[in-house]
């Protein structure tokens, strides 16, 4: 499995999935485009999220505002809105029709083409991580989301692989538990008991058949007893990858609360404005 793979088949699927676009407005003042000088005091007194949704939505827009940045240096940006022209005159049966010249659409290719490279990378990717279950995540460190991720994360490669690994921690749990040779046996009775007397089992039997059948099976008590043993062996293996995941993204949350007080402290605060 290649990180962003799934995420390169259009510039606007990749974008909106990354959070790049439309990220979620933050409560109170939004960071706005005009950078303003705060002192260290008024950020040490700018309060941080106290959700994990806050804190995560903090981030995502620290490291949007970040890559737009970036691209704003190459020329690019991740919004393209369409160009406005006077609407055309002429009549129906003498306007252009059908697909845009292979012209226009070469040049849009080469467009999203240039965005890519320049928000993920080029060339072979420089990170990679192997989990137990088999799958190779990898990433590029060039790119402007690499250059936002050192920024906010001070170490893009101790980040990208303590990520892949906390995320794929339930993952990990299932790998287990497909070894567990009572779960294989239970599911192996699972699969006789949904499978009809004459034919091949459904690959998506009924949910009440499945249901049913767990419980006769004892798969799901089974797979109750044993998720939650695995998920804590599994969160002791890799307790180093956790605590480097938690330090690092704490790090990224002081950063990105100071570059939003950068963008939203007024810069007369005597006179009472606000940029809320």
């Amino acid at each position: 499995m290649r990180l962003f793979r799934a995420l390169r088949a259009t510039a606007p699927a990749v974008l909106a999935l990354l959070g790049l676009l439309g990220a979620p407005a933050l409560t109170g003042c939004a960071m706005t485009p005009k950078a303003t000088k705060t002192t260290t005091d008024e950020r040490r007194a700018l309060a941080l999220p106290t959700t994990e949704r806050g804190k995560d939505d903090l981030i995502d827009t620290a490291q949007r505002v970040l890559v737009e940045r970036c691209l704003a240096r190459h020329g690019l940006t991740l919004r393209h809105p369409p160009e406005k022209r006077p609407p055309d005159e002429r009549p129906p049966d003498e306007r252009p029709s059908g697909k845009p010249p292979s012209d226009e659409r070469s040049a849009s290719a080469e467009a999203d083409r240039r965005l890519q490279a320049a928000l993920f990378g080029r060339g072979r990717p420089e990170l990679s991580v192997t989990l137990p279950t088999g799958y190779t995540v990898t990433a590029h460190t060039d790119g402007c989301l690499a250059a936002a991720q050192r920024e906010l994360y001070g170490d893009q490669g101790r980040w990208f692989r303590a990520r892949v690994v906390v995320n794929n921690l339930g993952a990990e749990v299932q790998h287990r538990m497909k070894r567990d040779p009572d779960y294989r046996a239970a599911t192996a009775r699972w699969t006789r008991c949904a499978t009809p007397a004459h034919g091949t089992r459904p690959v998506r039997p009924d949910p009440a058949v499945s249901a049913r059948c767990a419980r006769r099976s004892g798969l799901a008590g089974l797979r109750a007893r044993l998720e939650p043993a695995l998920l804590a062996q599994v969160r002791a293996d890799r307790r180093d990858q956790l605590t480097t995941y938690e330090r690092l993204r704490t790090r990224a949350l002081h950063r990105a609360a100071a570059l939003y007080a950068e963008r939203t402290v007024p810069e007369n605060p005597e006179k009472g404005s606000t940029s809320s």
